[in-house]
Order: C-alpha cells, then structure tokens, then sequence
C-alpha cells in the first residue's frame, strides 16, 4: 500500500475506488494496484535510437532519407524523420529529479500533428499516470486535414480504451478546441497538453497533489525542453536548480526570467511551488470547478496569440494563483516557428492582446498601447470585431470539499 492519501480524490478524478475488501490496505489509501499506470510500457531496447530520452543520431543518409527529413521539418518544424524512427513508447530513462521529489482528465488539442509525434504524447501519459489518477485523454482535433488523422486515428485509439477523439468541423482554434475538451470532460481536474510533449516519472501526481492542497492553484510543471533537430530529452538534474518563472513586456509578449530573491526565500526546499506572473500556457492542469468559476477562457480569442497571458491575468485577478511545480516535468518541442497558417495571422494576433489589454489591465493598458504602435494603431481603428462588452460567466466557489 503507498502512503498516498484519498482525501483529495474528488479533486483529482472522478473515479471509482476499486474493491479493498481482502487487501491489507487500510481505508483512506491508494492500493499499489490503483497506482500503476493505464499501460505499461514495452520491454526497452537501450540502444535503440532515442532510447533513454536521448538524441537520434544518423551519420549517413540515403538522397530518399535527406528528402524525408527535409519534407518533414518543412511540415512541421521539427525532425519528423527522427520522430517516426524513435519508439512511441520510449522510456525517459533513471529518474534525475532532485532526490525530495522522489516519493484527471488530459486534453490535447492539435492539429495536423505528425502522427509518431501525437501517439507519443499519448502513450507518455498512459505509460507514467497512475491509472486511479487519470479518467481519460481526450485529442480534440482542430480540423485536421492529414488522412492519416481522420478515420485511422479514430480506430487507432478505439483499442487505448480511455482515448477518444473529438472533432471541430471547422478550423477555429487553440481555445475553441480547448473549451471543447473541457465541456466533455468527466474528471474534476483538467491538465491541458500540447500534442507534442513527453511526460518524465512522476509528472502527475504533483500536480494534482498541489490543487488538492489549494484548490485556486492553476500549477504547471517545469518544462524541458525536447530537440526538434534530434528528439533529445533534456532530463532534468537532482542537484540544484536555477528556475524560471514567465513574464511579460508591455509589448504584451510572453518571457522568462530568474525568479527573484524574495521568492527563493519563500520556498522551502526543491519540492516547494514557484508562484510565477504568467506562464507558456501550453502544459498546466487546474481543478474544473475553479476553471468554471473564473470564466473558463475568453471564447471570443481567435485561433492563436495571447491566450496564455489572457489566463495568467484572469487567475491572478480571479482568487487563484499561478505556479510552477519543481517535482512535475514533462518535456515540450519547441519550434522556431508555426507550421500552421491561418487567415489574417499578424491582425487576430494583435486583436487578441487588444482585447486583453481591454479586459485585465484598466489603465495600464496606456502602457502597452504606448510601447506597441501595432497594437495603439488596432486600437485606434477598432471596430466591432474589437469592441465587447466582458460577461464573464463567473461562479460562486465552493472550495468546502
């Protein structure tokens, strides 16, 4: 029997508590069988390519592979090649968190994903979240038009049993997509991923562990960073760290930065939460009941662009508070550039930071306004694309439980 306490788990899932009746296990504890993982990952061949958490490499290749991998990066971003030779199940390898960290429902949005690098973040979860903790993944397609996403995708995941696949008819982006998932979702907590992330040992259970404690907190793990050129897993180490937390300029663009001094006073140890003002926005989980309370996303943000300063600013202005957990990581491939091309980009882009500027910063916004002549010249020539009236469809907050 592991010494994890049920008293949060009307927080972290909505589940049923398999029968004790026979076990040694006393009430009030997760058994060891509840704790084990949906699937458990294959037999690893280390010397596999990417095996580990570690770079593909290849030193020679044929004209038909250099086209591939060429094809591939033009599509994506990032080395495709590479990621269609990796195992969709490979292991990450010993666990390199610092030595305090050792002892839901997941929504992933995309978007003519390549397809090893989707069901790799598929499996990661399935592979290092304890089966009691998670009630299903839900990949809600953004109107994908690779065939390989469509009808193969749907009888791919028929055999994953709590996979499913949902679909938006017409393109209309992150925060569409993502209310989606969250209007179906069953569990009490919502972890957003992007589709192209691996989870390290032990991501999970931290961040529930957190809402459990605090139910306001929206948390987000310590992102490592994966290598579009070769798939290289950069694990984290048990020494000491240096952590990030986001920022923000008044360009409105998101940043990173040394948390400051106070803050590494505050902390207690490696283990302990880093209050951030903003974050990346990709990755981060956070009880449903909050996330309904402070009006969910803003559903008028098209497509793509300020949705994640959007949240920060809502969570820290609605009674939450936004954190990174140390202990939780799960790694992310980041791209120099969008792959994905939608309708009038630079234009909803600057709409979107307008409109948050409009709703969270009151007079502050003069700031942004002053520094960005993009977005003083959308402002200026605002129309009724731009002007709303904000109808947050805030809650009551009943954190009794």
């Amino acid at each position: 029997c592991q010494a994890f306490p049920l008293t949060s788990q009307r927080l972290m899932a909505n589940m049923s508590l398999l029968d004790r009746s026979g076990t040694d296990c006393p009430s009030g504890f997760y058994t060891k069988e509840e704790l084990k993982p949906h699937l458990q990952r294959p037999l690893q061949d280390s010397m596999a390519q990417g095996a580990n958490g570690k770079a593909f490499v290849l030193q020679l290749m044929n004209p038909e592979e250099q086209d591939e991998k060429l094809r591939g990066f033009d599509k994506n971003q990032f080395n495709q090649f590479a990621s269609d030779r990796i195992s969709l199940h490979r292991d990450l390898g010993k666990d390199t968190r610092h030595t305090d960290c050792l002892e839901q429902n997941v929504i992933i949005v995309f978007h003519n994903e390549a397809w090893s690098t989707l069901l790799r973040t598929v499996y990661s979860i399935l592979h290092t979240a304890p089966a009691a903790l998670l009630t299903e993944i839900l990949l809600v397609d953004d109107a994908s038009t690779d065939d390989c996403l469509k009808t193969r995708l749907d009888e791919y995941v028929e055999q994953l049993k709590i996979v499913r696949v949902l679909r938006q008819r017409e393109r209309k982006g992150l925060v569409t997509a993502r209310l989606l998932g969250a209007q179906a979702a069953q569990g009490e907590v919502l972890t957003f991923l992007d589709s192209h992330c691996e989870c390290f040992n032990g991501w999970l259970e931290p961040l529930l562990a957190r809402i459990a404690e605090q139910p306001t907190a929206v948390v987000s793990p310590k992102i490592a960073s994966i290598d579009r050129d070769n798939l290289k897993f950069s694990k984290p180490r048990p020494e000491m760290h240096h952590y990030m937390r986001g920022n923000f300029d008044w360009r409105l663009t998101f940043g990173w930065e040394p948390i400051p001094e106070a803050e590494k006073i505050r902390r207690k140890n490696e283990t302990y939460p880093i209050r951030t003002p903003t974050f990346a926005g990709g990755i981060f989980s956070v009880s449903k009941s909050y996330f309904e309370h402070m009006g969910t996303y803003d559903d008028q943000m098209e497509f793509w662009g300020g949705e994640n300063l959007e949240m920060s600013f809502r969570v820290w202005q609605c009674g939450g508070q936004l954190e990174i957990i140390p202990c939780s990581v799960v790694g992310h491939i980041f791209r120099r550039q969008s792959p994905h091309k939608f309708p009038n980009s630079s234009s909803i882009i600057i709409r979107n930071l307008v409109r948050l500027a409009e709703v969270w910063l009151d007079e502050y916004k003069w700031g942004g306004f002053s520094i960005s002549p993009a977005i003083h010249t959308a402002y200026s020539r605002r129309d009724k694309a731009v002007e709303f009236s904000f109808n947050s469809s805030i809650i009551p907050l009943d954190v009794s439980s």
